[in-house]
């Protein structure tokens, strides 16, 4: 570290100006470096600048019907998946004491 006492004001003042000048690039570079760490961390999960900016998580793609495995025999609009609930017309033909299998497509 210089001696500063040893300078005179207008050495001080332009001491203060080179040191002002140098903050500002510093922060200009830092500034810079971390908007590109941002963006390629960005880029890397997918996401667009607008979205990034936007500050919304991109909405999720939503997940395909699942093919029917089970289908009503005599009204072939009625079908099921075999995921989820039970719809009506299959719970009426598990009353019935008929088997799925039967429905099986």
């Amino acid at each position: 570290m210089q001696n500063l006492l040893s300078h005179s004001l207008s050495q001080l003042r332009t001491l203060e100006a080179q040191i002002v000048e140098e903050l500002k690039k510093r922060h200009f570079l830092g500034v810079s470096q971390a908007r590109e760490q941002i963006l390629h961390i960005a880029r890397g999960a997918g996401l667009s600048v607008k979205e990034l900016l936007a500050g919304k998580a991109p909405k999720e793609p939503k997940a395909q019907p699942r093919e029917a495995k089970f289908r009503h025999p005599d009204d072939s609009t009625k079908q099921w998946s075999g995921r989820g609930r039970q719809p009506g017309w299959v719970k009426d033909w598990l009353a019935t004491g008929r088997s799925l299998d039967d429905a099986k497509i």
